[in-house]
């Protein structure tokens, strides 16, 4: 039995190329509609550390940071113990459009969860993660956040 291993969202936006990095790679982006704070290290290697006033953390790890138009990072697998090393991997794809941005983001790496149970809580629970955060995101950029 397989098991979806993509999330994949195509979003148009109304917004330069720049301004769309900006709110992917910068403190003041992420910390305002990915997480509630942000500290980031914006180069391959480098972290971005996300905290929300719930109490949680994420920490990404830069893979691909190609400005202004690809960044890349790897997180921990929502639902998994904090030590475990398996991570998913998630890529924003920016393309210059004649009124703004074509956003890409794929998040990629469920498919290396064993279980029906870990794939499932994991994959849908990201999947429902990201139409809210990219949600958010929408709204950064228009000013409504």
């Amino acid at each position: 039995m397989t098991f979806p291993d993509r999330i994949e969202r195509t979003l148009q936006l109304p917004h330069p190329p720049q301004r769309v990095w900006e709110a992917l790679t910068t403190a003041e982006g992420l910390g305002t509609w990915f997480g509630n704070h942000a500290e980031i290290d914006p180069r391959v290697g480098g972290q971005a550390k996300l905290t929300w006033d719930s109490g949680d953390t994420a920490t990404l790890t830069i893979e691909r940071f190609e400005p202004p138009r690809v960044f890349g990072y790897t997180w921990p697998i929502n639902g998994l113990p904090g030590g475990d090393p398996r991570r998913t991997y998630v890529e924003f794809t920016l393309e210059p459009t004649g009124t703004g941005t074509t956003l890409t983001m794929v998040e990629s790496g469920f498919a290396q969860l064993p279980g029906t149970g870990e794939h499932e809580a994991a994959y849908s629970g990201n999947t429902k993660g990201w139409t809210n955060e990219l949600g958010e995101l929408v709204a950064y950029l228009d000013g409504r956040a």
